[in-house]
């Protein structure tokens, strides 16, 4: 079952990040890297997309039996919500209309973020920054578990249910990490997302809304994309704070996957990491990696050594530039 940890089981190092340092060598070596930190337009239909997708499925399980309900919504909008909240994560990183129309971004975040059911996309972008500013930094990356979490999730049943119910935490986390003051786009992010379940509610009843909130509680959960959340920075492996994936669920998560490139160019868009590995291969063909993301979530639960406490925090120093 596991032995009890405790908070110093985090592995604790000084500020210095990998990222900037490879990013910076691996620039003067292929220049032409540059060339990929522009817009993907593609992002844009696609996401326009998957929202279509996700308003004729609502339509289509209004009349379902409940179990056909949450059946639809694990297997098929779990994936959609999934694949829409890693969008968002490429919208966050201005790559749908350019960091020229920063707003356009937003806005369309906003859009993106319906589908999903919970207001999140602009506070997501906001503490996103923070996680590739500051990785790891204690008190400001909140991507990095309590250390509540860590000492109660610590045997294999409780690491199963910390899995479950990551999206909980992920919302709750920075409240008690990080809380930040609440700008007016929340306010507009939430006001509309509000609006738009009770159109959903009043237009196509009930089942139609819990098939929304399902997909994203369950798709978020215990389900094979969301491997990426412990697969990204848990050190499986002792000294190796970020891990990339090269498995075919990249196709439904705008090459997520490949996180290490994404660490190191965070404005080159999901769909041209492949190419920042081709064009750098010497950099990461070495790098530990993951094929299969299912694999991670099932060793995570079953590896005792391994816990929510298996990351690299910092003690950050000098000056903190917070949104």
């Amino acid at each position: 079952m596991g032995s009890r940890v405790s908070r110093e089981d985090f592995e604790w190092v000084y500020t210095d990040q990998p990222h900037a340092s490879r990013r910076q060598e691996i620039l003067a070596k292929y220049p032409e890297i540059k060339s990929l930190m522009k817009p993907d337009s593609n992002l844009i239909w696609i996401v326009i997309m998957m929202v279509l997708i996700q308003l004729v499925a609502f339509y289509l399980v209004k009349d379902l039996d409940w179990k056909w309900v949450i059946f639809w919504a694990y297997t098929f909008g779990s994936c959609i919500n999934h694949s829409m909240t890693l969008a968002i994560h490429e919208i966050s990183h201005n790559s749908a209309f350019g960091h020229y129309k920063a707003m356009w971004n937003r806005w369309f975040g906003m859009f993106a973020n319906l589908p999903i059911g919970v207001p999140y996309s602009v506070s997501f972008k906001r503490y996103h920054m923070d996680h590739h500013r500051y990785l790891g930094a204690n008190g400001i990356d909140v991507d990095i578990p309590t250390d509540f979490e860590g000492w109660f999730f610590c045997t294999t049943f409780r690491k199963f249910i910390w899995v479950i119910l990551q999206p909980l935490f992920y919302t709750f986390r920075p409240l008690f990490i990080n809380p930040k003051p609440v700008t007016y786009l929340e306010i507009i992010n939430t006001v509309t997302q509000i609006i738009f379940d009770i159109i959903i509610y009043y237009f196509l009843g009930v089942k139609s809304l819990v098939y929304m909130l399902a997909a994203s509680l369950l798709g978020l959960g215990l389900h094979p994309i969301s491997g990426h959340f412990i697969a990204e920075h848990y050190m499986f492996l002792k000294g190796h704070e970020t891990y990339s994936y090269y498995g075919p669920l990249n196709l439904l998560t705008f090459n997520v996957g490949y996180h290490n490139e994404h660490h190191d160019f965070p404005s080159v868009p999901g769909k041209s990491l492949p190419l920042v590995r081709k064009i750098a291969a010497e950099y990461y063909d070495n790098l530990p990696h993951y094929n299969s993301w299912v694999k991670v979530l099932y060793d995570f639960v079953t590896d005792d050594t391994i816990s929510p406490y298996s990351r690299m925090k910092r003690h950050q120093k000098g000056k903190v530039a917070l949104d």
